[in-house]
This record gives structure tokens, sequence and C-alpha cells, in this order.
């Protein structure tokens, strides 16, 4: 028997991209079709404490000097409010009020304006209350450095 060799190289493998290409094209379809684009909002943690009395005496701007709402929120241990110079003792006192201006002005922008050592947990809870007063146009304060 006699050996025959060629003088062909060996064939290397192709690697054919278009399936792979394929399959990774199917994925992001089926991922883009079953995501959830609902914000999560509705399933975060508060501890809103909306109790306590509303005996408190509001004093409201007249609707001509009403441009924007003001919330000044300070912290010494416990949280503290003022809404437009009102004191508040809870945040059903700001919620209260926040209804109040909402029912002078409909479309009233916020500022909820808040000082550094403030925990996040308490702005936010101001922000909650704010859209349950059903107010929109909700902005926070810039602090700017000296």
């Amino acid at each position: 028997m006699k050996t025959v060799f060629s003088n062909r190289k060996p064939k290397t493998p192709e690697l054919k991209m278009t399936p792979m290409i394929d399959v990774i094209f199917l994925l992001l379809v089926f991922f883009v079709c079953t995501a959830n684009f609902a914000p999560l909002e509705g399933i975060l943690p508060t501890n809103m404490s909306l109790s306590g009395s509303s005996a408190v005496e509001i004093v409201l701007p007249t609707p001509e000097n009403l441009d924007v709402a003001r919330i000044f929120l300070t912290f010494d241990g416990s949280p503290h409010w003022q809404v437009e110079g009102n004191q508040c003792r809870s945040l059903r006192d700001v919620r209260d009020i926040l209804q109040k201006l909402r029912e002078i002005r409909q479309d009233i922008p916020v500022i909820i304006d808040s000082n550094e050592n403030v925990p996040m947990e308490h702005v936010i809870d101001v922000y909650d209350v704010c859209r349950i007063a059903g107010l929109s146009q909700i902005q926070f304060a810039a602090k700017q450095n000296p």
C-alpha cells in the first residue's frame, strides 16, 4: 500500500456568527417584551406618621403673592417642618396646608428646602405628602458651597 500525501492544508473550522446573532437578538426581544416598566415607587416602604391633630392656626398668602410654596425642613433629633411661615407639628399639618395652597392655586410648584443634617427618609416623607396633597411640581432646593 502506498500512502499518498497531499499538499493541502488541513481545513480550519469555520465559526458562523449569524446563528449566534439571531439567538442574541431573540433573547433581547424576549427580555424587552417581558420587562415590567411600571415605577417601583408603590412598593417602597415609608414610615409616614400622619397622626395628630391639626388645630394649628394657618396663615396663607394671598393668591397674588403665591408663586411657589416653600417647605423648610430641619432636624435636631426629630424633624421640624415649616410651610409658608407656618410651623407644623406633624406631616398631617404639612398635608393640610398644602391642600389649602392647592385650593388657592391648582398648579403651584413646591420647593423642599432641607438642612444638610436632615436624614433622606424625612425628605422623602415630605415629598410623599406633597404627592398625597395632589401636587406634582415638586423640586428640591440646591445648596451652594461658599
